[in-house]
């Protein structure tokens, strides 16, 4: 069968820089008309937005129907929670709030299969071609093509992230910057020296143990990103496009109309 690769890591591959938007409404067109647009990606989220699992699986679908990779950001949880999204077909997950190696390694053992982790196998659903795909390539595809990003966004995730890069079995880290401010009570404050210096130990981390660092949003310059070692960009939001765009259209002056005598 045709199985599809994650786009992200075909372009990383390539030495090329992967694209994704953030995506916080439910309707899949709005993922549709991501990929029409030329994203490589987008990340879904169901740790802030009241998605639910059908709506996200209708979400992965639209992904795919114009071959663009999905990332959920999962709400922390269980076992369940985090192979859901990957059984649901999407390309990758994000697992937020990270602040240890041991944690890390839990991860990977849940949401990964033998011989990289322990993850049960079903096979039913659509990311095993609704039992379509033999088992034996159905495990093999999903460790080689469908990633694991985990979220350092607080001081005490920082002081451990050498050590949670070096764990095996993730392909990414994502510096969350919004709630790293927040924790040292600089809420929003981007271009601080704690927020550049935590960016580029992270990014550091990532590059020394072979994964990609990936930004939330377009915290600095992309040149100083990539200086940096970033590699995956998430370039905006559909919220903040939306309200963007209404908001210059109602900047329109339009002037009242002269009366008119009865």
């Amino acid at each position: 069968m045709n199985l599809r690769s994650c786009r992200i890591l075909r372009l990383l591959r390539e030495k090329k820089i992967p694209k994704l938007l953030k995506i916080n409404l439910s309707d899949p067109r709005v993922i549709e008309i991501a990929g029409l647009c030329g994203a490589d990606g987008v990340w879904v989220c169901n740790e802030h937005v009241p998605n639910d699992w059908v709506g996200i699986e209708n979400q992965i679908r639209a992904g795919r129907i114009r071959d663009i990779d999905v990332l959920v950001r999962v709400a922390r949880g269980s076992y369940s929670d985090y192979i859901r999204p990957f059984e649901a077909g999407a390309t990758g997950i994000i697992v937020p709030h990270v602040s240890s190696a041991d944690e890390a390694k839990q991860i990977v053992n849940w949401v990964r299969f033998h011989p990289i982790g322990e993850r049960a196998i079903d096979g039913g659903n659509v990311d095993g071609d609704f039992c379509q795909l033999p088992l034996e390539d159905y495990i093999v595809h999903s460790n080689r093509e469908r990633i694991v990003i985990l979220q350092i966004e607080s001081p005490q995730a920082l002081e451990q992230v050498e050590k949670i890069a070096a764990v095996t079995g993730f392909e990414g880290l994502l510096f969350g910057p919004g709630d790293f401010s927040h924790r040292i009570g600089k809420v929003g404050q981007m271009d601080i020296p704690e927020i550049e210096s935590a960016r580029r130990r992270i990014a550091a981390a990532a590059t020394k143990h072979g994964k990609f660092a990936m930004t939330a949003g377009l915290i600095a310059p992309i040149e100083q990103l990539l200086e940096e070692g970033y590699r995956v960009f998430n370039l905006g939001a559909d919220v903040a496009t939306l309200g963007d765009g209404f908001r210059e259209r109602l900047s329109v002056q339009i002037s009242n109309p002269a009366p008119t005598c009865p």
